[in-house]
């Protein structure tokens, strides 16, 4: 392993004061020579999977990230990618053969995990050096951030200088921020902030590790790394704000967020295992969104509505109750959903994972951006409060009604997402590092189709309920993949979400926003749906099978941890694997909904 080594010899040399850079030629090269090779041989790993060859890739990453700690830079970006690359190299030369079923799956999911993260950070570099501009007085800083690593005794005079300088220069350029051209959405904006933030966070813990420790340096260096912090942090701030969105502009909803286009929604399908077109999906939820029609109307007309659905879907919603009382009956509905599981042996449920579950209230600034529940472990209830005005709490007690969560209680307790996450940390914790949301999303989803089928609503109003949500889930698939291929505007994906659905207007408008302007990915909101009707059609094609139990299916889902549909079809099927396995699982093809 030469880079310690390396290293050292900087060290050893500073004792004769000719210490050179650590410079970034030395990851292109020796850099590239990783724990992996150290640790282990191919012929030595496990046969049946690959748990401690994952956690040493997880430990190497984590590790890098740590040292490299000043994420956007050129040195970052290009040490990353080499380091992807030599575990490629090191996966293509394994004997894929020699593993069992286990391991396998696990050098699958492995290789996929390792190309999506090495193509979308090669995606994230091109962004980055659209943007290095910002940044071109900051080069200096890097030896600065080198040495630190290294311990180097820094030139506390020089660096002073350059200190002083370099924050001049940044100063300059803030003032002359409103005669430069702005960025055309606020996402490049914040990227070409977070550049900055990046240097100005990497200043701080370098200088803070020298301060007192080193009286030359911090005789030298605390006014100028004083005067250098805040004209970063005020250069940061004003790149932040330096955008008028001439890429996607303000449709009057107020939401700007980013299609991504179709090129790489295809992409993003590939990584996730999805072997459709975006077209083919929205054509899916289209079907799905005809057959809640029809039931949403057989409903309504056991209602006395007949086919005005909406009037029915009105008098559901105002059964709303009373604001102190809505944390019982949510201790309720979650009691009622285990108890429906278990009496059928529908799943296991550990008594622990029965105990352990916890309510909390939302507060009412988080329910403007989540106007439902959230869930896992913590179920944590949106209701109003007394900050919120009138029309603002009615939204959130009509669109919060018992026969709505009813469906909603057991997606994020018991059977859905508190189970799930029950069983991720104790069944092959390690495939966490492969969790998709397809399967998370899509497992809560799955459960509310499976419920519908075994007669879980008691009512035409308990059935309302559970459409309503089965609708929006098919509506997410529709406004989302069009926003994203530029067919929809967010006014348009807001409109559509009130019309076609029921949402109230404020809830929607919370719904689109998170979509596009929170931290979710561009196929977050397909995934509830796509991923249910992956497990459906699973189940559709198990169940074909003699002596199929579903108790057994769901625990198996269950203990192979977070990993993509696909691959628990592969876990179940007796078919021989590739190594350089793609998706192929036409899960559409054949699936049958229930009539």
């Amino acid at each position: 392993m030469e880079h310690p080594a390396k290293e050292l010899s900087l060290i050893c040399e500073k004792k004769n004061r000719h210490i050179k850079s650590f410079s970034t030629k030395l990851f292109l090269g020796t850099f590239a020579i990783i724990s992996f090779n150290l640790c282990f041989s191919v012929k030595t790993l496990a046969q049946e999977s690959l748990y401690e060859l994952i956690e040493t890739y997880n430990a190497d990453l984590n590790a890098l990230n740590r040292k490299y700690n000043v994420r956007e830079t050129k040195e970052y970006y290009e040490r990353m990618d080499a380091f992807r690359q030599d575990w490629l190299n090191q996966l293509s030369n394994m004997d894929f053969g020699s593993l069992g079923k286990d391991g396998q799956i696990d050098f699958i999911l492995l290789k996929n995990k390792i190309e999506k993260d090495k193509h979308f950070m090669a995606v994230s570099y091109e962004m980055f050096q659209s943007l290095a501009f910002v940044a071109d007085e900051l080069g200096p800083l890097e030896k600065f951030y080198q040495d630190r690593r290294l311990g180097l005794q820094p030139d506390a005079p020089k660096f002073a200088s350059s200190f002083h300088q370099i924050a001049e220069q940044i100063q300059a350029k803030t003032a002359n921020l409103k005669n430069t051209p702005t960025f055309n959405s606020w996402q490049w904006a914040e990227q070409a902030s977070e550049i900055i933030v990046s240097h100005l966070e990497a200043v701080k813990e370098s200088s803070d590790f020298y301060f007192d420790y080193d009286p030359d340096f911090t005789w030298w260096m605390r006014k100028p790394v004083d005067f250098l912090v805040g004209e970063l942090e005020s250069y940061a701030a004003g790149l932040k704000d330096h955008y008028t969105n001439t890429l996607v502009k303000d449709d009057g909803s107020g939401i700007i967020g980013k299609p991504i286009g179709r090129a790489d929604l295809i992409k993003e399908l590939e990584y996730e295992l999805i072997p459709y077109s975006p077209e083919e999906l929205i054509a899916e939820a289209e079907r799905q969104f005809a057959w809640c029609d029809r039931e949403m109307l057989l409903a309504s007309e056991a209602l006395g509505y007949g086919n005005r659905w909406r009037e029915a879907l009105e008098h559901v919603k105002n059964t709303y109750v009373p604001p102190g009382q809505w944390p019982e009956d949510i201790h309720f509905l979650a009691e009622e959903a285990i108890a429906f599981v278990e009496e059928r042996d529908l799943v296991t449920v550990p008594p622990l994972a029965k105990e352990t579950w916890r309510m909390r209230m939302m507060s009412a600034e988080a329910q403007r951006v989540n106007p439902f529940f959230l869930g896992g472990e913590l179920i944590q209830i949106s209701y109003p409060t007394s900050t919120m005005t009138h029309p603002e709490k009615m939204m959130s007690m009509r669109g919060n009604n018992p026969h709505f969560s009813r469906a909603t209680v057991q997606h994020e307790l018991i059977p859905g997402h508190h189970l799930q996450g029950f069983m991720t940390q104790r069944h092959k914790p390690y495939r966490r590092a492969f969790s998709t949301p397809f399967w998370i999303e899509g497992w809560a989803l799955y459960w509310e189709m499976n419920l519908w089928d075994k007669e879980f609503p008691l009512s035409p109003e308990d059935k309302i309920g559970m459409l309503f949500w089965r609708m929006h889930r098919c509506a997410r698939i529709i406004f989302s993949l069009n926003y994203h291929l530029e067919k929809m505007t967010p006014q348009e994906c807001i409109d559509f979400l009130v019309d076609r659905v029921g949402h109230e207007r404020a809830n929607a408008e919370a719904e689109v926003r998170r979509s596009f302007e929170g931290r979710y990915g561009p196929l977050y909101q397909i995934a509830y749906m796509i991923g249910g009707l992956q497990f459906y059609a699973l189940k559709q094609e198990l169940a074909e099978k003699p002596g199929f139990s579903e108790k057994e299916f769901h625990d198996t889902i269950l203990k192979n941890n977070s990993i993509p549909v696909e691959i628990i079809r592969l876990i179940f099927l007796d078919e021989n694997l590739d190594k350089a396995y793609t998706t192929q699982w036409k899960f559409l093809e054949k699936l049958q909904l229930s009539e």
